[in-house]
């Protein structure tokens, strides 16, 4: 996302977020990879976080310096507190910005999902999302400066057939946020929601093109996704990003 430059101009987006530190979610791979790596290019120092430690390694190796890889299950709130005290001590401090990105989709019919299915769908899609918000919330408000960035979906508000363990998730996760916004106004923290339709990223597997779903060309490009994020997290202070709903055109 360039912000009006003209050829020849530098990028104006390069020093937007230099000094910042952010932490993003599910950023070894898809939408997660692409936030983390347009936050890195607009100047931030990003944690990404993921469960597989090799994969994580080698996507932050990609984006050099400013990229912290911290293998975490974000599932786990203890592995989630000893990710922040890491983060922490590596930034000097507190995250300024929180991407809640981590997912899973697998859908089926209700009769399909066992209990753990859908207690293990509920920990990574709503559940992780406490856990990050919870452990950035005070010290971004002791500052009063941050912004806490909601992963969601067009299932966060949308029912489809099949998706019994996961609209529930994202649905709570829209909820999380609108309350995380209300608590937060007048603080100076910031709380965005960004909610793309189907994104071609390697979660879809077999399942594009099905005609339940539509084939990859035809969805939204992660990069999209990512360009949603950093405008957000680049207003003027005095502006919060309530919600963003992104479709393919």
């Amino acid at each position: 996302m360039t912000r009006g430059t003209s050829p020849g101009e530098p990028d104006a987006t390069v020093a937007l977020l230099a000094g910042r530190g952010a932490v993003v979610t599910g950023a070894s791979r898809g939408i997660g990879l692409a936030i983390a790596r347009s936050l890195a290019q607009a100047g931030a120092r990003v944690a990404m976080l993921a469960r597989g430690a090799d994969a994580l390694a080698q996507r932050s190796a990609e984006l050099g310096g400013a990229a912290l890889p911290v293998p975490c299950d974000v599932a786990d709130a203890a592995a989630v507190g000893r990710a922040m005290q890491v983060i922490t001590l590596a930034f000097g401090g507190a995250p300024d910005i929180l991407v809640n990105n981590a997912g899973i989709f697998h859908p089926r019919p209700l009769g399909d999902i066992t209990p753990d299915d859908f207690a293990a769908s509920i920990a990574v899609n709503l559940n992780a999302a406490f856990y990050l918000v919870h452990a950035a919330l005070a010290p971004m408000r002791a500052r009063g400066r941050g912004h806490i960035v909601t992963i969601g979906s067009v299932a966060d508000r949308v029912a489809y057939a099949g998706n019994g363990s996961y609209s529930p998730g994202k649905f709570g996760a829209r909820a999380l946020h609108d309350v995380v916004r209300e608590e937060l106004r007048g603080t100076g923290v910031r709380a965005t929601l960004v909610s793309p339709g189907p994104t071609n990223t390697d979660i879809w597997g077999d399942l594009a093109g099905t005609g339940r779903f539509p084939p990859r060309e035809a969805m939204l490009d992660a990069g999209a996704v990512a360009d949603a994020v950093l405008y957000a997290v680049t207003r003027a202070d005095a502006v919060n990003v309530d919600e963003l709903r992104l479709s393919a055109s």
